[in-house]
């Protein structure tokens, strides 16, 4: 095994892509040679804020929440089909359905 240059897929830079790195990711299992060069990596990573590769800041949405009316955010565009709550309203509502569940 020896050190391997390999292409950015993002921004054209050559990158070696080193014998331990190549045998840490024969050691896990991994298929597949990096398509990205370290700086591209990580600035991709940073930008997913952890969105899960959804890539960007996370967006809000401002809505009422409909058990106790008080305005709040989502991390999520409603779509009119259920309800909304907020973070206190919401948690009550599922220690409620967790309780239901239970005595049955």
């Amino acid at each position: 095994m020896e050190d391997r240059n390999i292409t950015c897929a993002d921004c054209g830079k050559s990158f070696v892509f080193t014998v331990s790195e190549q045998q840490f990711y024969k050691e896990r299992g991994f298929e597949n040679e990096p398509r990205r060069c370290k700086n591209c990596r990580d600035s991709r990573r940073s930008g997913r804020g952890g969105n899960r590769g959804m890539g960007g800041q996370r967006k809000f949405h401002e809505v009422t929440c409909a058990d106790c009316g008080k305005v709040t955010q989502v991390p999520f565009k409603p779509t009119g089909e259920k309800p909304v709550y907020c973070r206190d309203c919401f948690g009550k509502y599922k220690s409620d359905q967790g309780q239901e569940r239970h005595r049955d």
